[in-house]
């Protein structure tokens, strides 16, 4: 991979980053009335001492200027400051909730792109067919279909079938693995279906423009089988638009993942957000969103250095 290349994505992932982090520090601010009062909340006695202990204890007494780049310099050192209700470092906070949104995240994306593979070239294989047609209309239900609901739906039916299974709450895998994994089966379900219902379509799309080609035809001429065919030259090359499109999905899912965390009660980063909005707590919202944000942003730079090696002439 040449230096120019990374050094130009590197640079661009950087400015990324400094954009989003300027964006998460401003979404407060343009809240509408004082943040101060907004986190001390109604049911408070506010006082104005009240109010200046809490403005400098999370740092709003200074200029913008300043904020910004006290709370810059601390998130480049995972210094996001401390939790207004918990007194806790919001580091800590967020380090703890990680693991379970990393969990779910990491498994629906297992479970989405590998099924999306092998169902985008039997579709594209056996296009026109009935098996096909019927596929194809699963995949468009699965796009139809939010994520709640299918988690919701799930739980009743499972519970309904087998009352004794527990479905809900989050244990660490290394406390217990079976019972770890019991309980991710259906948030990955419900997590998974969008991301495997779309790229299942883009495979099939591509696949079907790769059969056209002409170097498909000379394999065919050459006595390839149609196996060897969809399996290996067509689905090689449309491998490469599905790279870009599970990264671009894998950032939406962490998105999604907050729904699906609420609805099984995983205590997970989106639960942690949600949470932090509810109590006004002012500094885990913003490094709450913007590790959240920053994580999609790394994925997507991941995804460009991983499409630059399966076509070379990116990166001319």
């Amino acid at each position: 991979m040449r230096t120019r290349f990374l050094l130009g994505r590197v640079l661009d992932l950087a400015l990324v980053l400094l954009g989003v982090s300027f964006i998460v520090f401003s979404m407060i601010r343009l809240v509408p009335g004082d943040a101060v009062q907004i986190m001390l909340g109604a049911n408070t006695e506010i006082t104005p001492e009240r109010v200046a202990e809490l403005r400098a204890r999370v740092g709003l007494d200074q200029p913008l200027l300043v904020q910004y780049w006290d709370w810059l310099s601390g998130a480049a050192r995972l210094d996001f400051g401390t939790s207004i209700w918990t007194g806790r470092p919001v580091s800590a906070e967020i380090a703890a909730a990680m693991w379970p949104t990393l969990e779910l995240t990491l498994l629906a994306t297992l479970v989405g792109a590998g099924l999306s593979i092998p169902i985008g070239a039997f579709m594209a294989r056996a296009r026109g067919s009935g098996a096909e047609v019927a596929v194809r209309v699963g995949a468009i239900a699965g796009l139809t279909i939010p994520s709640f609901w299918l988690g919701i739906l799930s739980i009743l039916v499972v519970t309904s079938a087998f009352p004794g299974l527990s479905v809900l709450g989050y244990v660490p895998f290394t406390e217990d693995p079976l019972g770890n994994l019991q309980r991710m089966v259906l948030p990955v379900i419900a997590l998974s279906l969008p991301m495997l219902a779309n790229l299942s379509r883009l495979v099939r799309s591509a696949m079907l423009d790769a059969m056209g080609q002409d170097y498909v035809r000379t394999a065919r001429a050459k006595g390839a089988s149609a196996r060897r065919v969809t399996y290996v030259h067509a689905l090689r090359n449309a491998l490469i638009p599905y790279v870009t499109s599970v990264g671009v999905a894998v950032g939406y899912m962490l998105g999604g993942a907050i729904v699906v965390e609420q609805v099984f009660a995983i205590p997970g980063l989106g639960r942690l957000v949600l949470g932090a909005i509810s109590e006004r707590n002012y500094p885990l919202v913003q490094a709450t969103i913007l590790v959240m944000t920053a994580s999609f942003v790394f994925v997507n730079f991941a995804v460009d250095l991983l499409y630059a090696v399966l076509d070379p002439r990116v990166r001319r």
